[in-house]
């Protein structure tokens, strides 16, 4: 019997982006390829030979966008120019060869996916020493403005989620046989597009025929129960689930309200698919990751925050392709909604079809689908070999 692929999947907990992409391609994966591959998802930060420094870093991460999001926009800033960000890249090198070499000796993959940027110049030295460079996917998970750390010669596809993304990567030399226009991977189970949306709000416990706003927090979203007050008024004709995403304060504030819509109060949940399929219009961040979830699910979104950076161009790129607005202040995400449900929801039906036009609900199929052909190549001696493989599937 033939032995199984073996496909490592390389991510962080730096946000949630990247290890909900990586989640995605693996359930992807299993669901396409079956008992013909073994995937793993593995984050590197966490093996014990990595600088605690660095293992802190995602814990940082969160405080640091919550806390003092100029900080992190200035730091993200100066990181994004050629010099800083080849210093950047040599230190990196240093702090995680080791602890890559034993995740690469631990799981002996036949390739590669990484969708955290930090790895790729660690990745690249293991690959040299050892003489041996194993089939390497890079899955970009930002949607308008990347890093260039993002982009390095050791990746033999780049996945994008946007022809935007694209034009970068290219701007920053990588070659464009190597760079996929693939979208950004969400769970297979955002493509299950309902049957009957009546019956499955009906299902969750919710009025079948009412406008329904999915709004979607956590303890990087400040305020939402701010920005949840102005809708709470029996002159629009809405219903409201709202998720707040382990953030136990607002949970238990919004709890105690007094109510003048149809409201559900949600902590964790782990039906966000359904919850999505069964709305109308979804509320939250501009997180590369909500906001392709809802894409996927054809929701329009209405965004009341953004963390400087590439969440900023996240925003930018949803707006002026149509499918969402920004509302910044309690009050104007109030006027927006009144708006978009005048004139029979002219305008919010048409933001929902810019949103379908934007979304990509296959795009976990489609790295995976690059995975697996990638897989089929052995490593190679990079000494003697001049010239990569080269993978172009048509999505």
């Amino acid at each position: 019997m033939k032995s199984r692929k073996r496909i490592l999947i390389l991510s962080s907990d730096a946000g949630f982006g990247h290890r909900s992409s990586s989640l995605a391609i693996a359930a992807a994966l299993e669901e396409k390829y079956g008992a013909q591959c073994q995937v793993e998802v593995v984050n590197p930060l966490n093996e014990r030979r990595v600088p605690a420094l660095l293992r802190r870093s995602q814990q940082d991460y969160d405080r640091i966008v919550r806390t003092r999001p100029e900080i992190y926009r200035l730091g993200y800033q100066l990181n994004d120019h050629a010099v800083t960000s080849t210093l950047l890249s040599g230190s990196l090198t240093v702090l995680l060869y080791e602890g890559m070499r034993l995740v690469l000796r631990k799981f002996q993959p036949d390739v590669v996916v990484v969708t955290f940027p930090l790895y790729h110049s660690a990745l690249h030295a293991c690959y040299t020493l050892t003489n041996r460079h194993i089939p390497t996917i890079t899955v970009v998970t930002d949607l308008a403005e990347v890093h260039r750390l993002w982009f390095h010669r050791v990746a033999d596809v780049c996945a994008v989620a946007t022809e935007r993304v694209a034009a970068v990567a290219q701007q920053r030399r990588m070659k464009p046989n190597r760079v996929q226009i693939t979208g950004l991977p969400v769970h297979p189970a955002f493509a299950q597009k309902p049957a009957d949306k009546p019956a499955l709000r009906q299902q969750l416990g919710w009025e079948p025929d009412r406008t329904t706003i999915l709004a979607v927090g956590s303890k990087r979203v400040g305020k939402l129960a701010e920005f949840i007050r102005p809708l709470n008024t029996p002159q629009l004709p809405i219903q409201l689930a709202i998720v707040t995403g382990g953030d136990d304060a607002t949970y238990q504030e919004l709890q105690q309200m007094t109510w003048h819509v149809p409201a559900q109060i949600y902590n964790f949940v782990g039906n966000m698919p359904q919850l999505m399929q069964a709305s109308d219009l979804l509320v939250g961040k501009a997180g590369g990751l909500i906001i392709t979830e809802g894409l996927a699910c054809g929701l329009p979104q209405i965004l009341i925050e953004a963390i400087p950076g590439q969440e900023t161009g996240n925003l930018d790129y949803v707006v002026a392709n149509g499918a969402a607005t920004f509302a910044p202040k309690p009050e104007t995400l109030q006027e927006t909604v009144t708006q978009w449900l005048a004139e029979d929801g002219r305008l919010l039906q048409e933001h929902a079809q810019n949103a379908v036009r934007l979304g990509r609900p296959l795009a976990a199929y489609n790295v995976a689908s690059l995975a697996w052909e990638a897989a089929q190549y052995t490593p190679y001696p990079i000494l003697k070999a001049r010239k990569r493989f080269n993978i172009r599937l048509n999505f």
